[in-house]
């Protein structure tokens, strides 16, 4: 088989054998693609492999059921955000679940330009409220491609789109303010932001995490859900803490 060359970005590594590992990276035309690095746990190539890092990627195997080998050179490193705890929190959990999440071999090109995005606007601004918006809507999209998008464009009880304030947790459409009267507890809060777009203010933000958190959860991450979302945790509770 030919080889393929692509750019990548980084979503997981794991040791393997003595001195190797397997690299897990989402490129724009072939979606997430897995590759074992000879070499990945050296010196000089394991902070190329750190994840949310933009790389060259190489890909050769001879067989399609083999598990390439690959090379990777660095395109971009995002190694100095991981000093911060509120960005490396939120590039752990952008790449974890995008390595958790996608089946390999599927092209999601909409995916690698959001998660490319979100892992930009952590680079250009690390204070959470610049980045924050962008990973809910990563989440979002992920929900969405997957096949459990939300329809937050009209009432799940009216079909009016006017005031819609909640998000029912069983059928994951909106729902109005005025349908919701006196079931609000059994609702999840719609930020704003996600129908009206622009930024939001802190509460909205965590209501946002909620939101899409709920449905990560139950519909995605369902047989990986104490290791991949304990990476989520971590950065809901540095957000908690750093607003309160």
């Amino acid at each position: 088989m030919p080889a393929l060359v692509t750019s990548a970005i980084v979503c997981a590594l794991r040791s393997h054998g003595e001195h190797g590992a397997i690299a897990r990276l989402l490129t724009p035309d072939h979606g997430l693609m897995a590759g074992y690095v000879r070499g990945g746990r050296s010196r000089a190539i394991r902070p190329v492999l750190l994840p949310g890092n933009a790389v060259k990627a190489e890909f050769r195997a001879r067989t399609e059921d083999q598990l390439a080998g690959l090379t990777v050179e660095m395109a971009h490193s995002r190694a100095p955000l991981l000093a911060e705890p509120l960005a490396a929190a939120a590039i752990d959990w952008a790449c974890a679940l995008t390595a958790a999440a996608l089946p390999e071999g599927t092209p999601y090109p909409a995916l690698y330009q959001a998660l490319d995005g979100v892992l930009g606007a952590v680079e250009a601004a690390p204070a959470a409220r610049g980045w924050a918006v962008a990973l809910i809507r990563y989440e979002l999209l992920m929900l969405a491609e997957l096949g459990f998008g939300l329809d937050l464009t009209r009432c799940a009880a009216t079909g009016g789109g006017e005031d819609l304030a909640f998000v029912s947790p069983r059928s994951a459409a909106a729902v109005s303010r005025a349908a919701a009267m006196g079931y609000e507890d059994r609702l999840l809060p719609l930020p704003p932001f996600l129908i009206e777009g622009g930024s939001g203010e802190w509460a909205e933000i965590l209501d946002g995490l909620r939101l899409t958190g709920f449905f990560l959860e139950r519909s995605v991450l369902t047989e990986r859900r104490a290791d991949v979302l304990a990476a989520r945790e971590r950065l809901v509770d540095r957000l908690k803490r750093a607003v309160a």
